[in-house]
């Protein structure tokens, strides 16, 4: 199984000037999880390179067995550190497209002609595409085989409305994920706020938060053995 885990090269939280960028737990988890199952993963990014963590992830309040496993795993840090560029990765290549979050791939995700253009192919050929948290902005301009919104009509979720006002970014993102993907026509689900919540139609994997990256990776995983 090769699979390719794509993430964030945003860092600005709009214009509050603090950082962000990927959620430590949403690329620790999946990474182990699909490692430890014998994937070949590859990682890319917009900008390739060492994409930009969220610095809050790596509190000690946030972190989690697999995210000091990565914080320990010297290999893994290589790796993270030097991603491919999105625009030089081809689907034909994989198995499967992960997106981890945070809220960087909030900006520049959704109008990524690199993402939009690799998750269509991925699309077209029937393989899995997940995505979990605020990742599955990755999926909002993005069309199916039929030309509609690749959600549409479809169970999906995300990061939701609540869990956003939680965090107190509301006014900050550039627009509210839950809202944005009914918008899209998708069939959206929502869970208790920080308790895992993953949804899966056809080939489309999405977890609602940081506790369902765990969980989303081994949907993907059930997909890929179930072909």
């Amino acid at each position: 199984m090769k699979i390719l885990i794509v993430l964030t090269s945003h860092d600005q939280l709009g214009n509050t000037g603090k950082k962000t960028g990927f959620w430590l737990e949403e690329f620790a988890a999946p990474y182990y999880t699909l490692k430890d199952a014998g994937a070949a993963i590859t990682l890319a990014s917009p900008k390739g390179g060492q994409p930009p963590l969220d610095p809050k992830s790596d509190l000690p309040e946030n972190l989690t067995e697999l995210t000091k496993r990565f914080r320990a795993d010297k290999t893994a840090q290589a790796e993270l550190a030097n991603t491919k560029k999105l625009s030089e990765v081809s689907a034909d290549d994989f198995d499967a497209v992960f997106y981890p979050g945070g809220h960087g791939p909030m900006w520049d995700m959704p109008d990524n002609e690199a993402s939009i253009a690799l998750i269509e192919a991925f699309v077209k050929v029937g393989k899995p595409v997940g995505a979990v948290c605020h990742a599955p902005a990755a999926l909002v301009n993005v069309r199916g085989k039929d030309g509609e919104y690749l959600v549409k009509g479809k169970r999906v979720t995300g990061f939701t409305n609540a869990e956003e006002e939680a965090v107190g970014l509301t006014s900050v993102v550039p627009f509210l994920l839950e809202n944005r993907l009914k918008e899209r026509g998708g069939v959206y689900s929502k869970g208790a706020d920080w308790a895992p919540n993953v949804q899966v139609d056809g080939k489309l994997v999405t977890g609602q938060n940081p506790a369902s990256s765990g969980p989303a990776a081994e949907a993907l995983l059930k997909l890929m053995r179930s072909v």
